[in-house]
């Protein structure tokens, strides 16, 4: 889980206790937004005492980004299994959007706290795209991964703030603007990979 935890879980009972914690952070940010998330409500919900909550955690901006965390992980295990026998990266930029707008719409807590805002979480995204388009340039040409990091950071950014734009719209996220975001991937990545 990286900095986002004050001690990482090694045993397996310390694992299932934090992913108890942090379904009930998500089940809070779900039922009140961010607001509603605090040490003591995490701990309440999760049925654990206080002193597990700062065991694993320093504040309640520590579960919001081990939240964050999970999130990624759980989105780039998700996107791996779409993307795989996939060859083309715009049908790539269109399954990972799907992807998104899907966990977006299930995965408890996403809605609030997905993984974005946050540098260390987009770069790791970027370097993970990076490394599943590189082989699926255009015309089936090898794509330097170095080269790659900086667009795709900008891609990621950019569908972040088009997708945000789309949830704040509707609760389902926009169509329109999950159409929008779409184009606009497949533009900017037909530019970036063409060079």
């Amino acid at each position: 889980m990286g900095s986002s935890v004050r001690r990482n879980p090694v045993q397996q009972r310390s694992v299932e206790r934090v992913n108890q914690m942090l379904d009930a952070a998500a089940a809070l940010l779900d039922e009140g937004g961010y607001d509603a998330l605090s040490t003591r409500a995490v701990a309440a919900r999760a049925e654990v005492p206080i002193g597990s909550i700062y065991r694993f955690f320093r504040d309640k901006r520590g579960l919001a980004d081990a939240l964050a965390q999970r999130n990624l992980e759980r989105f780039l295990a998700r996107i791996d299994r779409r993307l795989a026998g996939v060859a083309r990266w715009p049908d790539m930029a269109d399954l990972i959007v799907d992807e998104y707008v899907e966990m977006k719409r299930t995965v408890p807590g996403f809605a609030v706290v997905d993984f974005s805002g946050n540098r260390a979480v987009a770069e790791s995204l970027a370097d993970h795209l990076a490394r599943r388009i590189a082989p699926a340039g255009p015309d089936h040409r090898p794509v330097d991964t170095a080269g790659l990091h900086r667009p795709l950071l900008v891609a990621v950014e950019a569908a972040d703030a088009l997708l945000k734009l789309a949830f704040r719209e509707s609760p389902d996220g926009a169509p329109g603007y999950i159409a929008e975001t779409k184009q606009l991937l497949r533009a900017y990545l037909e530019h970036v990979l063409s060079r």
